[in-house]
């Protein structure tokens, strides 16, 4: 473990402090369930006997929590006996008993494409808050709370805008050794991969950092004693940031780059696949494939990158064009399926086309800024009926939220004139176009946006 660079005797013991991780979403849920499990120390091997705290505000999301129910489906732990050891609320004032915040509320942007950080800002007020209350409810305050971001931000923003908040509602000052008067912070980029079984929380290396050196080093031992294959300790909050940032915006780039070569293969009639199963035969070729790009990540982050840096003066050229291939490949791919359809005569009236995968990505249920809305939308402006299915996704909220009746299973009860494959779920790894011909209409199409059939005259490939 990383040892501290000064007797620094303010700080929460490490094997024993309280955490509070407020957000329980796909990225604060695997937190705090990793905390409780956790008994040992994977550096030292010393005894953890912390206490977990996860506050979330959605009172069904606690409530579904609490009978063992985990909506994103990454959680295997839930059972009621594991569920005694999380101190699962709503309740704002719990907080106060914490040692260490970790915040995890959601970052996206809005409809001009800007950072929404309202989740955010608020957080950040409850904590303050809560800082100032701990100083009232407790007798003897000896160590300096911690408070740790890992929430996806743009370079600068924990220092810049979410300290003074805190500071503002605490009375409090960043980095003041008086624990009466002083609190730290750090920032920890999450980097949950939803519906990967085998990359999880403690088997993915983590990136720490603090605003002192020692808080920096506190925070990396924290999260050594969770993440099994280790850490890495930024020199800065600020370079963290970037860190989270870049990682995200250098993968859309990637996918944007494999989207604008589907477009010129198209017009050449190339299959798309085909050429890149060529290409990655040379060993530094870079294995990615075209797609929509959706989700709370890949989709947004480079939003962040870029609203800093035009604060600062400068346009991005590069990261802007990838993120204008990527928003509007559902519509390139709305318009090509029309075409197709076109050229067999199967476009008329009550034309219906069965859409497998509403989710933003395979084997996940999280529907947050799923582009097959967006296709969705496309084809039914053009007047075709839809119908979706999808295995993974929550069907209440897909009919609550957005207004969308989902089917667990594939519709077997009438024939479609297409099917279009959005994402290869697992479910679908085994079927084939023997299968899907049986809900085809005569002459019908698949459409194939992943790979998961071989091509054919009947399926079309992009």
């Amino acid at each position: 473990m990383a040892k501290f660079t000064s007797d620094f005797q303010n700080l929460p013991q490490l094997e024993s402090c309280t955490i509070a991780i407020i957000g329980l979403g796909y990225v604060g849920l695997p937190l705090a369930v990793e905390f409780v499990k956790r008994k040992k120390c994977f550096k030292s091997g010393k005894k953890l006997s912390r206490k977990i705290i996860g506050l979330d505000i959605n009172e069904n999301k606690i409530d579904s929590l609490l009978k063992g129910i985990d909506y994103t489906n990454e959680i295997n732990e839930l059972d009621k006996n594991f569920i005694k050891k999380l101190n699962l609320t709503t309740d704002k004032n719990e907080l106060n008993k914490a040692d260490i915040f970790i915040l995890t509320v959601p970052t996206p942007i809005d409809k001009q494409k800007k950072p929404n950080l309202e989740p955010l800002y608020s957080a950040a007020k409850t904590i303050g808050k809560c800082l100032k209350n701990r100083l009232k409810i407790k007798d003897k305050i000896n160590t300096s709370p911690i408070v740790i971001i890992e929430s996806t931000v743009f370079p600068g923003l924990t220092e810049e805008l979410v300290v003074p908040i805190i500071e503002s509602e605490s009375d409090l000052k960043l980095n003041n050794i008086d624990p009466k008067k002083g609190f730290y912070c750090g920032y920890s980029p999450e980097r949950i991969n939803p519906g990967d079984k085998e990359r999880r929380l403690k088997n993915i290396i983590k990136v720490t950092s603090g605003s002192t050196k020692n808080v920096g080093v506190w925070i990396d031992n924290l999260y050594a004693s969770i993440i099994e294959v280790g850490t890495y300790l930024a020199p800065s909050i600020k370079v963290a940031e970037a860190a989270k940032i870049i990682e995200n915006t250098q993968r859309d780039l990637n996918i944007a780059l494999m989207n604008e070569l589907s477009i010129i293969f198209k017009r050449m009639g190339l299959d798309t696949l085909d050429v890149l199963e060529a290409a990655s035969t040379k060993w530094n070729f870079l294995d990615f494939k075209p797609g929509l790009v959706g989700g709370h990540c890949i989709g947004v982050d480079p939003y962040y990158l870029t609203y800093k840096s035009e604060i600062l003066g400068y346009t991005p050229e590069i990261v802007l064009a990838g993120r204008k291939i990527n928003d509007q490949m559902s519509k390139w791919i709305s318009d090509n399926i029309i075409l197709e359809m076109k050229k067999r005569n199967l476009i008329g009236e009550n034309t219906e086309i069965l859409i497998l995968g509403l989710t933003f990505k395979e084997n996940c249920a999280d529907l947050r800024n799923s582009k097959v809305f967006d296709l969705i939308y496309y084809l039914e402006n053009f007047g075709i009926k839809v119908t979706i299915s999808d295995p993974f996704c929550d069907i209440e909220e897909a009919k609550t939220k957005y207004r969308l009746i989902v089917h667990k299973d594939i519709p077997k009860d009438r024939k479609f004139k297409a099917i279009v494959v959005t994402l290869k779920h697992k479910n679908y790894l085994k079927l084939d176009e023997k299968y899907f011909s049986k809900i085809l209409t005569d002459n019908g199409l698949i459409f194939d946006l992943k790979g998961l059939l071989p091509k054919s005259n009947n399926v079309i490939r992009f």
